[in-house]
């Protein structure tokens, strides 16, 4: 069995890092079906920004991976936040003046990995149903 990966970037979470990492930290290594139930009853603005990387790349994994992966298999491989970009506006203070201050944003990096289904070939499952009678028959004619 060969184990899969895919990942998913979302930027520009109108949240700090430092917020979102709390979030990010209750779902890390954790199978992704249990970490969609913990998100969705977490009462944090981040959660549904964490929510949403880790359904996209959970649907990367199913999607592009091009060979059937069994859901049950899939956990959280790595997830991390990132500081993004940072926008400068001003506060109007007294006297005129104009205070600055930055919005931050959050960058979520979510990698899962899953199993790959193991399939029986039609060689293995015909000699399954047949038994192991036929198979020691041919052998013996081989020698």
């Amino acid at each position: 069995m060969a184990t899969i990966f895919a990942h998913a970037y979302e930027k520009g979470i109108d949240s700090q890092p430092r917020k979102t990492n709390i979030v990010a930290s209750l779902v890390r290594d954790r199978y992704v079906s249990d970490a969609v139930v913990i998100l969705e009853n977490t009462p944090r603005r981040a959660a549904r920004a964490v929510l949403k990387a880790v359904e996209s790349a959970n649907a990367n994994l199913l999607n592009n991976s091009g060979k059937s992966i069994d859901p049950k298999t899939i956990r959280i491989a790595r997830i991390s936040v990132t500081s993004g970009t940072r926008m400068r506006r001003y506060v109007p203070a007294s006297r005129g003046r104009a205070l600055p201050f930055e919005k931050i944003s959050s960058n979520i990096f979510v990698e899962v990995a899953g199993e790959e289904k193991v399939k029986k070939t039609a060689d293995k499952a015909a000699e399954a149903k047949k038994g192991d009678k036929p198979a020691k028959k041919a052998d013996k004619e081989k020698k």
